[in-house]
């Protein structure tokens, strides 16, 4: 099949002038035919991620932006040029007006004429491809997944960026040889999928939360551990949460401050309470803490009270699925569409058209990285 002749798809796009000037547009651009493998999809639904923002966002002040355009084809500027040092790291999109979103979910509307491709017509697809935030997107049938009969497009939004991620700290902490896990930042969309997917793995999952809502939260969901960071005796309580589960590897969201230190000193504490001999370099069991975001963008602070068996370091799903290869990230990718509804289901507080992403407002809401706060764009919705 093939598409409607000069068709166009609104698209978001996010550009770093030269001056400094950071500037977010809705841009029509053409809708290629799909080729032989390729579908065209409708794209109905796709969340900003943490990931997505620092492509949309920048590192630029949008309080008081400027505002220009029209109400179909607005644009928004940055209050204040981005910074020269910020610029320097940020010099090769410069002038390079970039397409925002990693992930999203639509309808197949045409296809190319290989049977992989004919195959998903009609179908509710999940895509991770770039782009997202368009009415239209062309796509290699092989970056489709296929969901369930049944499955909207808002269910099937976020299939790959928080499964996968989720799936990959599972991974990561069994091919590493240990048998529990800590996650920061614990009651975000995330946080909430990792917990029913340790419950439903039988994994022991330590949680670590800001607020005591976000404890409640948890623990109605199920989890068997959870430890405030503005407690007082939070050192305390996740010491015996890591002595009762054995855990001494986590993901931490929140990269800066003392926290990871923290963790490393908690899980040496737990580790130190079984040994039989003093060894002045600390337990010999590793002790491993992923950087995996960064919602606190300040220095990392190590106390160096956990021995010398200990690594901090990044973490990022993809290398981690390309390390995997083909096959193992199919077996992934076939789970999630599985149990979309269930242990990988995404919840969204507003769901915002294409040029209600460009509101003030709204941006300042989705720029916050609230914890319950999470959008879904719907490129298709009339405003």
């Amino acid at each position: 099949m093939h598409a409607r002749k000069n068709q166009e798809s609104l698209q978001l796009r996010s550009l770093i002038k030269k001056n400094g000037e950071m500037e977010l547009s809705l841009v029509s651009t053409p809708v290629p035919d799909p080729g032989p493998d390729e579908v065209l999809v409708r794209l109905e639904a796709a969340p900003i991620n943490p990931s997505d923002l620092g492509l949309l966002l920048a590192a630029a002040d949008w309080k008081s932006p400027r505002i220009g355009g029209t109400a179909g084809r607005p644009t928004v500027t940055a209050a204040t040029a981005i910074s020269a040092n910020a610029l320097r790291a940020l010099a090769a999109r410069v002038d390079v007006s970039m397409p925002v979103g990693n992930e999203g979910a639509g309808t197949v509307v045409e296809t190319g004429s290989s049977p992989a491709a004919q195959a998903l017509m009609g179908r509710t697809v999940a895509a991770l491809g770039g782009a997202m935030y368009s009415q239209f997107r062309t796509l290699p049938a092989s970056q489709c997944l296929s969901l369930p009969k049944g499955t909207t497009a808002l269910e099937g939004a976020s299939c790959f960026v928080n499964p996968l991620t989720s799936l990959g700290m599972v991974g990561t902490m069994r091919s590493e040889g240990h048998k529990a896990l800590v996650h920061t930042a614990a009651a975000s969309n995330l946080g909430q999928m990792l917990n029913r997917l340790c419950l439903q793995d039988r994994i022991p999952l330590v949680n670590i939360v800001r607020k005591q809502d976000q404890e409640a939260l948890l623990r109605a969901a199920g989890a068997l551990y959870v430890c405030r960071s503005d407690s007082p005796t939070f050192m305390q309580d996740l010491t015996e949460a890591l002595a009762a589960t054995g855990g001494t590897i986590a993901f931490d969201a929140i990269g800066g401050g003392p926290l990871a230190g923290q963790i490393l000193s908690c899980m040496e504490a737990a580790l130190n309470r079984n040994a039989t001999t003093y060894s002045r370099y600390g337990s010999p069991t590793h002790k491993q803490v992923y950087l995996y975001g960064a919602l606190d963008m300040s220095p990392t602070v190590l106390n160096r009270n956990f021995g010398m068996a200990w690594g901090v370091g990044g973490w990022l799903v993809t290398p981690y699925l390309q390390r995997l290869g083909a096959d193992a990230v199919q077996a992934l990718k076939d789970r999630v569409a599985a149990e979309i509804k269930t242990t990988f289901a995404s919840h969204y507080s507003s769901v915002i058209s294409l040029a209600e992403a460009l509101r003030p407002d709204i941006i300042e809401a989705y720029g916050r990285r609230a914890t319950g706060q999470k959008f879904l764009i719907n490129p298709n919705k009339v405003p």
